[in-house]
């Protein structure tokens, strides 16, 4: 016997990705497509499809939503790496938008053991055009689709000898042709990683001639501010000059207000972003947790807030640790032990969840998990981001409605970030979907077991194909095909 030639999904509650009403009805998927949503779709078979040929799902008690957009991602390297991609279709993802942050694969390619920072592995920077990224990717075939972002300083790295400088006149040509190249091979866009030393001494203009050549093709620009701390209103009204100078939508990364002294003041920070959104467009991307997580830095281990190393090359035996308590067992300051750890990673708990709250409620806010996969000791987010979002916003806080914390996942993601024919239900769409259960979707990742399937997840659909299934015990979920895609930018 053949294989089904299309998948119905049926008596779901059909939580559309726009924001708008769910309502009780039935999804048919056709190869890569969604062929028809409606009630009893059984009874109604589009002309040519015989019942014989359809696997029919029930859904009851079920959630049936499109597929979702992770906003924000270091995915890059370990799509090619670990092409299943468990940690993200087991949330329900089903696209991540690699290159934040300022640092993408693409277009660099080096020798040298220093890479741009080390998000994204040490042996990761093989390809010189978004071309080749691309062909990487197709070969691979992961799980899930990828949309790339262009990074800043990795455009840096690849015309600059010295980055502790504006770039000259002869190096930001270069930079821009590069870009130009990556956006007619179709990026989605570029970002900038401000915050980070190998960025920080390029000056607004900069990214601004650079965003000019991203607005030209229709991209977007999503920026890591460069602060997030003491100096974050003025971070912001950078960001949102440049990017209103060149003409392009702005995306403001993993918004926050980090560290005790800045407590509370998303109270200013978001007014000031929604004045903003007056005159240009513009959005936020957020994870659900009250500690970020990067590469140590001796300034953000203040002996105030907790830090928790998740890697160490000099010392891997203390990864799971805190910062604190290793500092205690040498007998040195916290500064001290970060400086004898580096090169590493850490957890900063730098928020405080009433911020955190704010951001994620905003009507101008999508998800993303920023999770970094390299890790050893990887931050929760990684694994539990999405389902996070809905037990504890939307199910325990309330903070805002079933088909808003879809949104914020599918249709608002796709919108912002050019991603064409995905994050909405609608017939003719890309068959990205998930199957959830709404009473029990939660994440069980934390900081000590950082590495959980999520609860809830039923069912995955990736341009169509069965991706990934959970099981009665997360013993039993897998991930069953690798059907994603490299995704050229759409408007």
């Amino acid at each position: 016997m053949s294989a089904p030639q299309a998948v119905l999904l049926e008596a779901g509650l059909v939580v559309d990705g726009s924001g708008g009403p769910s309502w009780p009805g039935d999804v048919l998927l056709h190869g890569d497509r969604i062929l028809a949503l409606g009630e009893c779709l059984r009874a109604r078979l589009p002309e040519g499809l015989e019942l014989a040929d359809v696997e029919v799902v029930d859904c009851r008690a079920r959630v049936i939503a499109p597929g979702f957009i992770d906003a924000h991602t270091h995915d890059d390297a370990i799509v090619l790496r670990d092409p299943l991609c468990l940690p993200k279709v087991s949330q329900g993802i089903t696209t991540v938008v690699t290159g934040n942050c300022g640092i993408s694969l693409a277009p660099y390619r080096t020798p040298q053991s220093k890479p741009p920072l080390t998000l994204l592995g040490a042996d990761s920077f093989r390809h010189a055009s978004m071309a080749e990224y691309r062909a990487a990717v197709d070969a691979t075939q992961p799980a899930l689709n990828v949309a790339a972002l262009v990074g800043h300083t990795t455009l840096r790295f690849a015309a600059m000898e010295a980055l502790d400088r504006p770039a000259s006149a002869d190096e930001l040509a270069r930079m821009a042709a590069l870009l130009e190249a990556c956006m007619e091979e179709g990026a989605h866009g570029m970002s900038s990683g401000l915050f980070y030393e190998e960025a920080f001494a390029a000056p607004a203009e900069e990214v601004t001639a650079l965003a000019r050549v991203v607005a030209r093709h229709g991209g977007v620009y999503a920026t890591h501010l460069r602060s997030e701390m003491q100096q974050i209103v003025e971070a912001l009204h950078e960001a949102g000059d440049s990017a209103f100078a060149a003409g392009v939508p702005l995306v403001i990364s993993h918004h926050k207000c980090a560290g005790p002294a800045n407590w509370g003041r998303t109270r200013e920070t978001l007014p000031l972003i929604e004045s903003l959104a007056q005159r240009q467009k513009i959005a936020m991307d957020v994870y659900p947790y009250v500690a970020g997580s990067t590469v140590l830095r001796e300034d953000l281990v203040d002996g105030v807030i907790d830090v928790l190393l998740t890697w160490s090359d000099p010392h891997p035996e203390m990864t799971g640790r805190l910062v604190s308590d290793i500092a205690r067992e040498w007998g040195v300051s916290e500064q001290a032990a970060c400086l004898r750890l580096k090169p590493g990673g850490a957890c900063y708990f730098q928020m405080q969840e009433e911020d955190v709250e704010r951001v994620i409620a905003h009507p101008l806010t999508m998800i993303g998990s920023d999770g970094l996969p390299h890790d050893r000791h990887p931050h929760p987010r990684l694994w539990g981001a999405f389902p996070r979002v809905f037990a504890r916003y939307w199910r325990q806080r309330r903070l805002f409605t079933l088909e808003q914390a879809v949104h914020k996942m599918t249709g608002m993601s796709a919108r912002n970030l050019r991603i064409a024919e995905r994050g909405l239900l609608r017939a003719g769409h890309m068959a990205d979907v998930v199957v959830f259960d709404p009473e029990t979707i939660a994440d069980t990742a934390t900081y000590d077991r950082p590495k959980g399937l999520s609860l809830g997840i039923e069912r995955v659909f990736v341009n169509g194909v069965l991706a990934y299934r959970g099981g009665a015990t997360v013993d039993e979920a897998r991930v069953l095909a690798r059907a994603g895609r490299m995704l050229t930018r759409g408007t």
